[in-house]
């Protein structure tokens, strides 16, 4: 005859017996009657839970015992019996098992609630001390005092869990053995109220990093916006894998994590991108964009706060460092894991992402020109392709080019600096002041270019000059009807007056003239912090023009 492995009827009424026995006890014989009977309360416990551990949730395991919440609540609430290690984690997971993933009735929602109660109660030292007077004497016996004891206890019960999840993990395609999906669900909601334990830290990782049987997410909802919300307001710390699988598996923590950092940006006045570099890369985004699935959803969100601020030089700054430090974690990822930029980009002209995605610092400078010229003219032949039709393909291109906005950067300061053919490298920076084309208005955006680059020119090596001489640039600055015109214009100007011989003497006056009559100070600082960013981490010979650029930084801020 087969072995029958379910626990005796008579048995269970036994220990329920006794658990209103002891429920009641007030004498020290009968308190030592608990702990003589602990030991085989532990193995009844145990024999219990095997036989439950396999059952869907509280309905099944009441149809079978009809008393077992008595008898479970009972015991939880003794203290003597929750002082035994072993039987406070056998309770633990007897009602992880009751707990049903996916209540199916108000019976059930009842149970859950009662069953989190229970849950935080065994873990709750606010609640052991209320009990204190009876068990100062039991866990004296013991050698602790209830501070230690009971961080003991919890630390016991976390590594104990811990263990179990991740031989379960291990062990994964051993279906009889497997925890169910409702346990591993309870687990998480045990741990909402107590996230900010220190000694629960092992749990919530090992958790976050556990992936069941099962296609659906196993956790709780409730227990992933906590660990988020607790991370974001640093009051835990977790390792970087146990973040980035909090995000995969979760969305809504994804993009309250980015909208968290959009704000912090927002709401601090930043001196330097070195310190919006260091937030941004505090945040871990970039470090999780290496998976592209999370890349592509940050990104996107970037892209609505762009278009929300009508497409303003502060976002549109973060962005690009956003961007230069994901690349930065892309390249630093082991080659043998590392995505192609297609799985980032998939949508894209992956010659053009491949010239874009090219660090500066990787190319000699004096091949920029050359690169820029090769971006240039791939861009223009796929603007001007008959597919890109609509303006939604056009912008998506258009946002591309942004994220990778140092290289634009360099090819205004190439414009200047370098022995260059400016065509391909105008076109390039008219198309991104003015991506539409209708009523012809890139190429009258070029036209302008061209009148103010060739004026600049002229004036470039001059060692004497002044407002005056600047004049016409400047008047082109004001006077013109479109935006982006006039956004093409202050790059073009503000590079010339820190980077032409006489531009430092008139450089202050000019700004200051041009930020009075115009709307560009943010613009203007934003290009001064960024080119101070790129000079910190590639350098720049002429020293006067360093100087100039920390001397304008410590003026502007002022005005913005």
């Amino acid at each position: 005859m087969a072995q029958d492995t379910t626990v005796p009827k008579l048995n269970f009424e036994y220990w329920l017996d006794k658990a209103i026995e002891w429920g009641q006890a007030t004498t020290l014989e009968s308190q030592k009657d608990v702990c003589l009977h602990l030991p085989q309360l532990q193995e009844f416990l145990h024999q219990l839970y095997e036989t439950i551990k396999h059952l869907q949730g509280s309905t099944a395991a009441v149809q079978q015992f009809p008393l077992i919440g008595q008898l479970l609540g009972r015991l939880c609430w003794n203290p003597f019996v929750i002082g035994y290690d072993e039987s406070q984690r056998t309770l633990m997971w007897c009602l992880c098992c009751l707990y049903s993933s996916e209540p199916q009735n108000a019976v059930e929602l009842k149970a859950n609630s009662w069953i989190r109660s229970l849950l935080c109660h065994l873990v709750s030292s606010s609640k052991w001390e209320s009990n204190e007077a009876e068990t100062s004497t039991f866990i004296s016996a013991l050698g602790y005092t209830s501070a230690d004891y009971y961080c003991h206890l919890v630390k016991n019960m976390v590594v104990s869990l811990v263990t179990e999840l991740r031989e379960n993990q291990s062990n994964g395609l051993n279906i009889q053995e497997s925890i169910s999906a409702s346990r591993v669900n309870a687990m998480s909601i045990f741990c909402v109220p107590l996230i900010t334990l220190p000694d629960l830290t092992p749990l919530l990782e090992t958790l976050l990093l556990y992936h069941g049987s099962s296609s659906k997410e196993i956790l709780s909802s409730e227990f992933l916006e906590a660990v988020n919300e607790a991370f974001l307001k640093k009051k835990i710390s977790l390792p970087e894998p146990a973040v980035f699988s909090l995000w995969l598996r979760h969305l809504p923590s994804l993009e309250k994590a980015t909208l968290h950092l959009l704000d912090q940006l927002f709401s601090i006045q930043l001196n330097s991108l070195e310190e919006v570099a260091c937030v941004i890369k505090d945040s871990l985004l970039p470090q999780a964009a290496s998976h592209p699935a999370i890349f592509r959803i940050v990104n996107e969100i970037f892209k609505n706060a762009l278009m929300e601020t009508d497409g303003t030089s502060e976002v549109m700054t973060i962005i690009q460092v956003f961007t230069q430090l994901f690349l930065q974690a892309h390249q630093n990822e082991n080659k043998q894991h590392r995505f192609p930029l297609k799985a980032y980009f998939p949508n894209h002209h992956q010659p053009l992402v491949r010239g874009l995605a090219r660090r500066p610092f990787e190319l000699p400078t004096t091949s920029w020109s050359q690169h820029l010229k090769h971006i240039s003219d791939m861009l223009k032949a796929l603007v001007e392709d008959t597919n890109v039709s609509s303006l939604i393909d056009l912008f998506e291109i258009w946002f591309l080019v942004a994220c990778f906005g140092e290289w634009l950067d360099i090819a205004a300061e190439q414009l200047l600096k370098a022995a260059i053919e400016p065509d391909a490298v105008l076109w390039l920076l008219a198309f991104y002041y003015c991506p539409k084309n209708e009523n012809q208005q890139r190429t009258q955006t070029m036209v302008e270019a061209q009148a103010v680059y060739s004026h600049l020119m002229m004036l470039f090596s001059c060692a004497d000059l002044s407002l005056k001489d600047l004049e016409a640039a400047v008047h082109k600055l004001t006077g013109v009807e479109q935006c982006c015109n006039q956004h093409l214009t202050t790059h073009l100007l503000t590079n010339f007056l820190l980077f032409s011989t006489g531009g430092h003497k008139i450089a202050q006056e000019c700004i200051y003239h041009v930020t009075e009559v115009t709307d560009t100070s943010k613009e203007i600082y934003n290009l001064l912090i960024r080119t101070a960013y790129r000079f910190n981490h590639s350098g720049e010979e002429n020293q006067r023009t360093v100087k100039l650029l920390n001397a304008l930084l410590q003026k502007l801020p002022l005005k913005v």
